[in-house]
């Protein structure tokens, strides 16, 4: 049986760990996989319950954080070429930049057959000034000339890799979409919607809208709050909204809150008759998503965002900046209304249009359904993943 190495950055809620541990899981008895994480970083919810549920054992590798450390980053991968050295791995997969880095690295050193490296997003822009935008390209351009293959996630993503940036040719890169296990959201919708609604005070006839991720300078939540004020101004159908998540601007978006004069409640709150509600990190979003009606991304820069797949396998119309993979996982003007980036005045009405019109929202909600449940299962993540396996090595003997 061949073995796979398969090295995440960490497991921190979002699509990496999400597919690193079903691709772990699911891809036995034809591969063997051991699964390699970094440490959990404290200012993010863990999803070791993830691979918890799954019945898997990460190691983990200490030191092995989201910023670059020469000192903790050498030591990871030392210790990467020693699990590499133990395990004997046929195939290394990496998921994100700094796994992708080291481990590649590792691998690359450690004359393992086969280097794979998945891009769940970059940072190419709206993340670094253009320096360290430029010193991060020339990183993953070397990267790229080691491994065997590249993975986008997207059509789009492949795109802007192969044509863009020009990380490495497009005859070397594939295309395969993230998997999710989607069936969950489809199950108990009205009993988990009502149990959402009770605990949050949302009366009958308001319309709920969530935004859902980290409280982090991309995902922009500032425009969110923009638009929201805009919507409370002209909507006649009761609004209350959702900001689902916690990060290093959860302070500040509260204070943008009060000067937009937006009355907020927070989780830890015994009332929440307010507008806007911020929950704090969650980890039980099918129960969130049945309990909302609109779902929200604001995003300067995206992948595959996991929040909006999820908010289609739970019947939910999208309202979205048009950024990154977006458009590959959302069909415009059948599951979802878009708007360019920093477009307040286009988020805003396409907010408005999905408040005030229940059918749009049930039609667009059922569109989108049926587009993810046949395109982001992680069954076919996984039956993609082997077929891309056998044929390397196949090539390899």
């Amino acid at each position: 049986m061949p073995k796979v190495l398969r090295i995440i950055n960490r497991l921190n809620l979002g699509g990496p760990t999400f597919n690193a541990a079903y691709l772990s899981k699911f891809q036995a008895p034809e591969f063997e996989t051991l699964l390699l994480s970094g440490e959990h970083d404290a200012t993010e919810a863990s999803s070791e319950f993830i691979v918890n549920q799954l019945g898997l054992s990460p190691k983990y590798v200490k030191g092995m954080g989201r910023e670059i450390s020469p000192v903790k980053d050498r030591k990871a991968y030392k210790y990467i070429r020693q699990v590499i050295r133990e395990y004997q791995p046929d195939i290394v997969h990496t998921h994100a930049a700094k796994a992708g880095a080291l481990g590649r690295l590792a691998a690359h050193h450690e004359k393992v057959p086969i280097i794979l490296h998945t891009f769940h997003g970059h940072v190419f822009h709206s993340y670094f000034h253009p320096a360290k935008t430029q010193a991060f390209l020339q990183i993953e351009r070397y990267l790229a000339r080691k491994s065997t293959r590249i993975i986008a996630i997207s059509r789009l993503q492949k795109k802007e890799l192969t044509e863009d940036f020009n990380i490495c040719p497009a005859d070397k890169m594939e295309i395969i979409p993230l998997g999710f296990d989607l069936d969950r959201f489809q199950e108990n919708i009205e009993e988990k919607r009502l149990s959402f609604r009770a605990e949050f005070q949302v009366k009958p006839k308001e319309v709920a809208i969530g935004i859902i991720g980290r409280l982090v300078p991309i995902k922009n939540h500032s425009l969110f709050l923009h638009a929201l004020k805009s919507v409370l101004n002209r909507a006649q159908t009761p609004i209350k909204a959702f900001i689902v998540g916690d990060g290093e601007l959860r302070n500040s978006l509260e204070l943008e809150a009060k000067l937009l004069e937006i009355p907020y409640s927070k989780e830890t709150d015994a009332s929440h008759g307010e507008p806007l509600v911020f929950t704090s990190w969650r980890k039980d979003i099918d129960r969130i998503n049945a309990g909302l009606d609109v779902i929200a991304l604001t995003s300067k820069n995206e992948g595959t965002p996991v929040s909006l797949i999820e908010a289609q396998a739970a019947n939910k119309p999208i309202v979205s900046t048009r950024v990154g993979g977006i458009e590959d996982i959302v069909q415009e003007g059948i599951g979802a209304l878009l708007s360019d980036s920093e477009d307040v005045e286009t988020l805003g009405n396409n907010m408005l249009q999905l408040v005030e019109d229940q059918e749009l929202r049930t039609r667009m909600g059922v569109n989108g359904y049926e587009f993810v449940r046949k395109a982001f299962s992680y069954q076919r993540l996984v039956k993609d993943m082997n077929q891309l396996y056998k044929q390397l090595l196949t090539e390899k003997d």
